[in-house]
C-alpha cells in the first residue's frame, strides 16, 4: 500500500515538479517511470482484450480492501503465518521467516503476502501486505487445497476457514 500510496503522490504531482519530488521524498525517479509504463501496458491490454476498467475512488471504503484482495489474488503462493511462537513461517515449504527492519509495518498480523525474500545473516521478508485467511482460500483453493497441505499451524487455520465459509454457505441455502 505504500508505494501504491507514493505512485499517486507522484501522479499528482506536477510534471515539471516530479523530479523533485523524488529527490526529496528518496524515491528512485526511474521506476517510479517504470511503474508508470507498466500500469499504461495493463491498461492498453485490458482495453484491447475488451476488460472492464474498473477504478475504485480512493475514497471508498472498499479501495484498499480490493487492491489487498487483487495482490492476493496474484501473491498467493507468497505467502507467511504467524505462529504461536511469535515467529513467521512461509507457508507450504515451512520456512522461518522475519519482517525486514525496513517494513513499515508495526504489528504483528497472522498472515501476510510477501514480495521478496531476503536471506542475510536471517531470512527476511519484505514488501509485505496484509492478508486474510478466507481471501487466500476463495482465490487460490487449488494452491491451499489440505489434501497436499503440511502439518502445521497454517494448516489448522486454513481448516477453520474452510468450515466457516462452508457453514456460511449452507447457511445461504
Amino acid at each position: 500500500m505504500t508505494l501504491l500510496t507514493a505512485y499517486q503522490a507522484y501522479e499528482q504531482t506536477p510534471e515539471r515538479e516530479r523530479k523533485q519530488w523524488c529527490w526529496d521524498n528518496f524515491i528512485n525517479e526511474r521506476s517510479i517511470q517504470s511503474a508508470g509504463s507498466v500500469r499504461n501496458q495493463l491498461l492498453g491490454l485490458m482495453t484491447k482484450s475488451d476488460l472492464p476498467l474498473i477504478s475504485n475512488d480512493i475514497k471508498s471504503t472498499s479501495y484498499y480492501t480490493n487492491i489487498r484482495q487483487a495482490l492476493t489474488a496474484g501473491l498467493f503462493m507468497q505467502v507467511a503465518f504467524l505462529q504461536r511462537s511469535g515467529s513467521y513461517l512461509t507457508v507450504k515449504d515451512n520456512q522461518v521467516v522475519h519482517i525486514h527492519p525496513g517494513s513499515v509495518i508495526d504489528s504483528k498480523p497472522q498472515w501476510l503476502l510477501f514480495e521478496e525474500f531476503a536471506l542475510t545473516s536471517k531470512n527476511y521478508i519484505r514488501t509485505l501486505t496484509i492478508t486474510r485467511v478466507e481471501w487466500l482460500v476463495e482465490l487460490a483453493p487449488h494452491y491451499f487445497d489440505l489434501d497436499t497441505f503440511p502439518e502445521c499451524e497454517a494448516k489448522a487455520e486454513l481448516e477453520l476457514a474452510y468450515r466457516r465459509m462452508a457453514h456460511a454457505r449452507n447457511k445461504k441455502k
